[in-house]
């Protein structure tokens, strides 16, 4: 009963979740212990081989699991998770060279998920260790170069990197298997190079063997150049060829250096083909880079590609509050929210105002409020203050989209025109104190209700439109300097 009930399961959540979810998660499963308990119903008990794995199937899959196998059965089965003895010698998760463990042979053989399709897994589940694999080989470890500080579990999360965590959790969960490679991109300083480094710690906390190498695109380029300059390149191929995962930062920075684009479509290469995985990340989406090679522009799109967007108030407070308490200094909520509505470009803004505020409060043996934030950030907000105008706002966005500045005021309306004057409102309400009516006297007197009009539409947009909030971000960051 115990494997048969168990293998009917997995046929019926085959068939109920997408393909993807159930190839990574479910399919590498060993079968269940079932015990019969009479008529008090039934226990599935299954090993699992790590916290990570253990609790992500806890959190998205249990329930899911207990009611299809109670259906099967007839009556109520309860399922036992526990952690499998770390000597297994087939341990849930663990990746063969020849694919998966499968739970079930009668379900075929388990094909690769896309890179697109599918859905990806909901977020919740504790990130601090990925799946066991096997050695690969007893070469030596090149240095990592991870900051340990930078986990899954102190990255804050929010509607501003739910996507790119998501998809960095299911590459934690299964290196090799889907999007690889993981190209990350967005602003300076929202949480890109912290995201990797939470991926490769992830990796290295379940599998001290692994391979894995973290470093920035200059870094590779020098590599290139030293290599070249000795005529040593099996030296390069032999460090970077032979890793597990590979992640790095700012690939626009290989812009116009055609051998280091050559060194690196070799190990990209090389590492796919193996089954290896790669992250990158950078300041623009692949198609949008300039001066690299198409054919591996091609290649860094051909996984999947998610945007981390500047964080949105909610998660600017967050932020503040969960930094100050790992600090040692609890923030008041009051004194976040006055700071995360005037820090509002990114994290190492933040970051940066923090470090003054707990500084002075320090200093001065005073407690945190917002007199006291104010003070501490007495030059940062004079200087917003004084660039930050409704009319440097209109020579920006008219710069940027390349109308004249009349045109803000102007009566004009064709899109090439309307356009960019609801961005300049929508920042305009953003960035400065003005009122709605004093905004629209400033646009060529227009009505409030047509300002806000062009707030919300611009706020919604925001949030859908990846390539707008691009724009816009770009935008705030030339107007705060």
């Amino acid at each position: 009963m115990s494997a048969d009930l168990w293998q009917r399961g997995c046929e019926r959540l085959a068939a109920e979740l997408p393909e993807q979810q159930f190839n990574t998660w479910i399919r590498p499963l060993p079968a269940a212990d079932v015990t019969d308990q009479g008529i008090s119903g039934a226990v599935a008990s299954l090993r699992v081989p790590n916290r990570f794995k253990l609790d992500w199937i806890r959190n998205q899959y249990a329930g899911r699991i207990e009611a299809v196998l109670s259906e099967l059965a007839g009556k109520p089965v309860r399922l036992d998770l526990m952690l499998a003895p770390r000597d297994n010698p087939a341990p849930i998760g663990s990746f063969r060279s020849d694919g998966p463990v499968p739970i079930a042979r009668a379900l075929g053989p388990a094909r690769p998920a896309s890179a697109d399709g599918g859905d990806v897994a909901t977020l919740g589940a504790p990130a601090v260790a990925v799946p066991r694999s096997p050695s690969a080989a007893n070469a030596a470890l090149p240095r990592h170069r991870l900051n340990p500080a930078l986990t899954f579990g102190s990255l804050v999360a929010g509607r501003a990197n739910q996507m790119a965590r998501t998809a960095a959790l299911h590459v934690a969960g299964a290196p090799g298997q889907m999007y690889n490679p993981l190209f990350i991109y967005g602003g300076v300083g929202l949480g890109k190079t912290h995201l990797v480094h939470a991926v490769g710690n992830a990796l290295l906390a379940d599998r001290t063997d692994a391979r894995v190498l973290y470093l920035h695109a200059e870094q590779f380029i020098t590599d290139v150049v030293k290599n070249y300059q000795r005529k040593t390149f099996d030296e390069l191929k032999a460090k970077y060829h032979s890793l597990d995962l590979l992640l790095i930062d700012d690939v626009q920075f290989f812009a116009g250096k055609e051998r280091t684009q050559e060194e690196f479509f070799n190990a990209f290469e090389a590492l796919l083909a193996k089954r290896a995985h790669i992250i990158m990340t950078s300041d623009t989406y692949p198609k949008g880079l300039v001066d690299i090679d198409e054919r591996l522009t091609s290649r860094f799109d051909a996984g999947l590609t998610v945007a981390i967007e500047p964080p949105e108030l909610e998660m600017r407070v967050a932020i503040l509050m969960r930094k100050s308490d790992a600090e040692g200094t609890a923030m008041p909520e009051d004194v976040a929210f006055f700071v995360a509505k005037n820090v509002r470009a990114n994290v190492r803004e933040l970051e940066g105002a923090l470090r003054k505020i707990l500084a002075y409060s320090r200093f001065s043996h005073k407690d945190i409020n917002i007199q006291l934030a104010r003070e501490a950030l007495k030059d940062l907000l004079s200087i917003q203050n004084r660039q930050v105008g409704v009319e440097n706002i209109q020579k920006t966005v008219a710069d940027f989209y390349k109308i004249k500045v009349a045109d803000m005021y102007s009566k004009k309306r064709p899109a090439s025109i309307a356009r960019p004057r609801q961005i300049a409102m929508y920042l305009a309400k953003e960035m400065t104190q003005k009122s709605l009516p004093e905004i629209g006297e400033l646009f060529g007197g227009r009505d409030h209700t047509t300002v806000l009009h062009a707030v919300r539409k611009i706020a919604g947009e925001r949030q859908k439109n990846t390539e707008l909030n691009q724009q816009l971000h770009v935008l705030e960051q030339t107007l705060k300097g």
